[in-house]
């Protein structure tokens, strides 16, 4: 009974661990695309207020 639950303390452990680097992977990754979108936005608004019509 104790080596089940010692097995099964790990395995969720290490479930727990990898799940954590996910998300974060994740995280980072809605961050990048949030900067990339930020940017281009900047540069259309600095494009069209330079624009004369």
């Amino acid at each position: 009974m104790y080596r089940t639950m010692t097995i099964f303390t790990a395995l969720f452990f290490t479930l727990l661990l990898t799940a954590c680097s996910t998300v974060e992977g994740v995280g980072k990754d809605i961050q990048q695309a949030g900067s990339a979108l930020e940017k281009e936005a900047k540069e259309k608004k600095t494009q069209s207020s330079g624009a004369t019509y």
